[in-house]
C-alpha cells in the first residue's frame, strides 16, 4: 500500500489500466510516494487470473507512460529521429547500390537494394512529416486548454 499527496493525485486523469501506475504519475505531479508496509493474507479460495497475457499489456502500458512522459511535449524529436535513422538507411543502400553498378555493372532498376533505400527513404519522410504535425497537434492542445506544461512547486519573491 502507498500514500499519495491528495493535491497530486487529483491532478491525475487514468484511463483504461494506467490504475497500475499511480505511483508514478502522482510522483510526477511532485507528490512524495512512500511504502507502507501491510499484512498480506493467503488466497482463501479460487486461482488468481493474472497470466502471461496480462504481463504485454502492463509492458505496453509502460511503453505508453515513457512515451508520454519524454515525448508528450516534443513528439518531433520520436518521429524525427526515426525519420532520419530512416533516411540515414536509405543513403546507405543507394551508395551501395551504386557501388555494385559501378564495380560489377548490375543495372540499377535490377536491384533490389534501390527499392530498398526508395522505401526507407519515403518512411523516413513520412516519420518526419508526422513528427511535425504532432508538434501542431500538441501545440494545439495546451494552447486550447490552457494547461500548463510545467507545473511549479513554490515561487519565491513573486
Amino acid at each position: 500500500m502507498r500514500a499519495y499527496r491528495s493535491e497530486a493525485v487529483k491532478a491525475i486523469s487514468l484511463y483504461g489500466d494506467m490504475h497500475r501506475f499511480i505511483p508514478v504519475y502522482a510522483f510526477w505531479e511532485g507528490a512524495s510516494v512512500a511504502e507502507i508496509t501491510v499484512n498480506h493474507r493467503k488466497r482463501a479460495s479460487g486461482k488468481s487470473k493474472y497470466n502471461i497475457s496480462r504481463t504485454y499489456k502492463v509492458l505496453l502500458d509502460l511503453l505508453t507512460i515513457k512515451f508520454l512522459r519524454d515525448y508528450s511535449t516534443r513528439p518531433s524529436y520520436i518521429f524525427g529521429g526515426i525519420g532520419l535513422f530512416l533516411c540515414f538507411c536509405a543513403s546507405v543502400l543507394a551508395a551501395v547500390s551504386v557501388a555494385k553498378k559501378i564495380l560489377f555493372g548490375i543495372f540499377i532498376h535490377k536491384d533490389p537494394l534501390m527499392l530498398f533505400a526508395v522505401m526507407f527513404f519515403l518512411m523516413g519522410t513520412f516519420c518526419i512529416l508526422e513528427g511535425l504535425l504532432a508538434e501542431i497537434i500538441i501545440r494545439f492542445y495546451h494552447e486550447s486548454t490552457h494547461k500548463p506544461i510545467y507545473s511549479v512547486k513554490e515561487r519565491i519573491n513573486f
